[in-house]
């Protein structure tokens, strides 16, 4: 009986880690690295004024949901998924690279889509990340 009782416990203790290294996504913890490229990438539009709110438009359409009306990464779909969402008012989103951003918001990463086929103009693509910036 001792023997039975002390299976059971080792295949609970290891159901319990195995569960719990599944948990922790690997990603949440890294750092999302930017390759150089895109780092240095320079935003052809940062001067351009968005008379049409395009940015903005397109931020209510694709962003606003996980990211939040303000860009707090307070949106209605937050809370739903497995990785933060960031949060577009804080200096460390502030000081990285227009193409930086540009990386993050059009390739992706985990539970962050690539916008890359949904917004295929450059021009459009750009004045999102002005709009962003400004947040």
């Amino acid at each position: 009986m001792k023997k039975q009782f002390l299976l059971l416990g080792t295949i609970l203790v290891g159901s319990f880690v195995i569960l719990s290294m599944t948990i922790i996504k690997p990603s949440q913890q890294d750092p999302w690295e930017v390759p150089t490229k895109y780092q240095k990438m320079k935003n052809p539009y940062v001067n351009v004024i968005d008379d049409e709110k395009i940015g903005r438009i397109l931020y209510s359409k694709h962003c606003k949901s996980c990211h939040g009306t303000k860009g707090k990464g307070d949106g209605k779909k937050a809370e739903t998924l497995d990785t933060p969402v960031g949060d577009f008012t804080n200096a460390s989103f502030k000081d990285q690279t227009d193409g930086s951003l540009y990386y993050k918001t059009f390739i992706g990463r985990d539970d962050m889509p690539s916008f890359k086929k949904k917004i295929q103009d450059e021009e459009e693509q750009w004045l999102i990340i002005n709009y962003v910036k400004g947040l």
